[in-house]
């Protein structure tokens, strides 16, 4: 993620590696604290109490990540069935990052909804899924991957529509 982040950021930015669990940085040191799908790969409560510890008062803290209803549209799910059960058992739901945040010690939160459509060819989907792009197909048994792929490489349209559900919450320290 670093040498991918390196390879976007301009010059001068600084990065380091961490974990949103033991941020490296002084208390009050921020005024804004970004997760952009990646609450469903840290421990929420104990990354949600430090990003509020690194916020300056009156800082802010911005999160998106999949809305459920996502994983019912993902052109994935028909070629890979389990991948729906799989990733609403692990992405967190409004209610779930509501209570979180404001357990944490954050004001109520503002939750919004976001729907995008796009359009990539045959070629950039079959691309990703043989790349493994998503955390999902880590998770999947090695069979389902390969029969999902086949399936794919067999009834692809020449353009596939693809679309995302975002919730985007934000909260103040």
């Amino acid at each position: 993620m670093l040498e991918v982040a390196r390879a976007k950021a301009p010059r001068g930015v600084g990065l380091k590696e961490g974990r949103a669990e033991e941020l490296l940085f002084k208390d009050g040191w921020f005024d804004r604290v970004v997760y952009s799908l990646v609450v469903h790969l840290v421990d929420r409560p104990r990354a949600f109490m430090e990003a509020r510890r690194v916020l300056a008062p009156g800082g802010r803290v911005a999160i998106a990540t999949f809305d459920p209803v996502h994983f019912g549209r993902y052109y994935l799910g028909h070629l890979f069935p389990s991948i729906e059960r799989i990733d609403l058992a692990r992405f967190p739901d409004e209610e779930a990052l509501r209570a979180e945040l404001e357990a944490a010690g954050f004001t109520p939160p503002t939750v919004r909804r976001l729907h995008q459509e796009d359009e990539i060819s045959r070629e950039e989907a079959l691309r990703r899924m043989r790349a493994r792009h998503i955390s999902t197909f880590q998770l999947i048994g090695e069979e389902e991957y390969r029969a999902g792929l086949e399936r794919a490489e067999r009834e692809l349209p020449a353009v596939v529509r693809v679309t995302r559900d975002f919730l985007v919450v934000a909260a103040e320290r």
